[in-house]
Parts: structure tokens; sequence; C-alpha cells
């Protein structure tokens, strides 16, 4: 075991000791500049000042679209997509866990054994950060379901609006890959999405939340054609536009038309997958989709407590250690939650049998147009 290795080892160890015991300190790290809860986050900072500077290029979300008009031209920095990816590699790792079937969860096994994962069709495109992310686990010393997590937590991290993510340190290096089809698609039915994370043990409620990734997410892969299309019109922060937007009656495609997995959206230049449109509609999330779009507050907790479930999942928590202190604190919103221009009242498709959907101003100015994330 190198030396590293088993200092950081011993050191969670310990930590889990004092944490235990009821005695937790905030210690100063040998920088001389940081303080932590345990010792062990200590070593997260070199790691920390490495991605934001070149994973995200220097602590970018991402793109953020114009409201209404022509959309301003692609930049060439992929910090965008690079956030986007690290929070998708985030569920695509730790998803690989289930009851009945195996597979070890948030444990890094879509790195340590990219070279079966990464074939897998619902991991189609995910090579790219794969590859991206590899460096810094080597570099770092870092196991791969460690880094996985942090690197997510820090891109969201980000992101304005966006809550701060618990992170906690310990995962031990995967045993073997996880097994193929635990990943759900868009194109699966809600029945079988609600199943295969029930399997993990992730309620409908928690599905719902963790759809709060799209606000800042985008595909590539869906419809080939225009890669980059986000998922709604504002994917360079965390808000309650996608679920708005999802709610809004289709009327085009942004690129093809007619790919496995895609509906018709409401907007130029944005996707809608069919997953969403359905949990959108089901009568079983429907009013859980509805409740977060005009309310930031519910959707920042509810999406920070599935994440913490969704990055434990194959974990024993009592022996790890809670770093969430590492992670920065998002800017916070500047914007609120509002029809895209050129839309109103009469384009929501009502969903929820309870209560009806709230009353939202539209932007003035002509209809949104989103432009695409930058490629990676």
């Amino acid at each position: 075991m190198a030396f590293a290795t088993l200092t950081v080892s011993l050191l969670l160890f310990a930590s889990a000791q004092v944490a235990r015991s009821g005695l937790i300190k905030r210690v100063a790290c040998a920088d001389g500049v940081h303080t932590v809860t345990n010792a062990a986050c200590c070593a997260l900072f070199p790691i920390l000042d490495d991605i934001q500077t070149n994973l995200f290029d220097g602590g970018e979300c991402g793109e953020e679209a114009r409201s209404g008009g022509m959309p301003r031209p692609r930049v060439t920095n992929t910090a965008d997509t690079q956030v986007h990816e690290s929070l998708r590699l985030t569920f695509h790792d730790a998803i690989g866990f289930s009851f009945t079937r195996g597979g070890g969860g948030a444990d890094g096994s879509i790195i340590t054994f990219d070279e079966i994962e990464t074939a897998f069709h619902a991991n189609g495109g995910i090579d790219d950060i794969v590859d991206a992310q590899k460096p810094f686990v080597a570099k770092h010393n870092i196991s791969a379901g460690d880094f996985i997590q942090f690197a997510g937590a820090v891109g969201v991290s980000n992101c304005p609006g966006a809550p701060r993510l618990n992170f906690f340190l310990g995962r031990p290096d995967a045993k073997a890959a996880s097994p193929d089809l635990l990943v759900p698609e868009p194109f699966d039915t809600v029945t079988s999405i609600l199943a295969r994370f029930a399997d993990a043990g992730i309620t409908p409620a928690e599905v719902v939340a963790l759809i709060a990734s799209h606000s800042i997410a985008a595909s590539d892969h869906v419809d080939e054609t225009i890669p980059g299309t986000p998922f709604d019109s504002t994917p360079g922060i965390f808000d309650t536009q996608v679920f708005i937007e999802v709610q809004l009656r289709g009327t085009l495609f942004p690129g093809t038309g007619g790919n496995q997995g895609e509906v018709q959206s409401p907007l130029r230049g944005e996707i809608r997958l069919q997953s969403d449109h359905d949990l959108a509609r089901d009568s079983r999330t429907a009013c859980e989709w509805q409740s977060f779009a005009n309310n930031q507050a519910k959707m920042q907790s509810a999406f920070k407590a599935a994440m913490l479930k969704l990055s434990l999942l194959g974990q024993n928590q009592a022996n790890m250690v809670d770093c969430s202190d590492v992670i920065p604190n998002p800017p916070s919103l500047k914007t609120s939650a509002h029809l895209p221009a050129g839309e109103n009242m009469n384009s929501i498709e009502q969903a929820c049998a309870t209560a009806a959907f709230p009353s939202i101003t539209a932007e003035p100015g002509p209809a949104t147009a989103v432009p695409p994330v930058p490629p990676s």
C-alpha cells in the first residue's frame, strides 16, 4: 500500500473514532489556510483546487441561456460540459447497485472497470468524462468512487442556486464491474423506472428530486446531430425551470426528431426526454413534480437529500468521514421561476389531480430560443 494511501486510511480510522465518541473538534490543516471538522478532509483541498482550475475552468458551471430573442454565440471553454458530465457520472456510477442483482453502487467501478461499463448502452458517451477524470484519480491517489462523488459535488457548487451537497470520504476501491441494465434509459416506462430505483432503495419522490440535475444538464446522444442540447432554458443555473418547461405542451423537435427516448419540446434549442415528460404526467409522480415548479427551497432540499442517499449506495456510512465542509458554498440564485418568453399558462399541461399548477408569469420579449452548451 502506498504511503499516502496508508496515511489517509489511518486518518479516516482516527477521525471515525473521534466522530463516534462525540468529541469532534475543528482542526487546522497543514496548509495554514483551511480548517475542517476531520483532519482526513485536509487532503481534499489540493484536489479541490486542481479540479476547479483544470476540470471546471476556474469554477464555472455552464453557459446561461438568454431568456428571449437570439441565442448567444457558443463559447470555446469546456467547463460547462465537464460540470454537466461530472454530475451525470455520479449517477451512472452510483445507480449500479441492486438489492437483487448486485453491484457496488457508488464505488467508482465505472472508472476502474471502464472498458466494461462504458460499453453499456445506457452509458453511451460517458467515456469522455471517465477519460477526463482518470488522470485526477491517479494523480491524487484517491479512490475512484470518492473522486467521482467529490467532483460531482464540487461541480454543482459552481452553479448559482444549487444546494451545498454533502460529501463523505472513504469509499474503498471497486472489486467488480456493475451488472448491465441497472441504469434507467430515457425510453423506459415510468413503471420500469420506478421499479429500478426501488430496487436500489430510492422512492418515487426521490426520483423526481434527482431530476433536478437536469436543470444543469444537456444531452449529447439522444439526438447526436445536436450535441449539447439543454433540458431547460437556463442550463447554467440550478433553478426550477426544468419542472416548469417539461410541463409545457411540446410543439417541436430541436433536431431531427424521431429519436428513441425523445418527445417534442416547447422551445427552439431545448430537448425533452420521454422519461421526464412521462414522470411529469404520471399520477404517481406528477404532484411531486409540480411541487417544485415555483419552490426553489424545496427543490434544493430534496435534491441535496436524494443526492446524499445516491452517493452512499453500496457504502457503509459508519466507516466514512463527513467532509461536506470542504465543498464550496454555491452562488445565490438571482432569478425567479418564470414561463419562457412567448409562453403562457394555457401551454401548461395540467397533470396533478389534487392541485392546480401554480400561476407563473412569462418573461417579456420574443419567444425564447435556447443555445447549446459548449462541447467537451
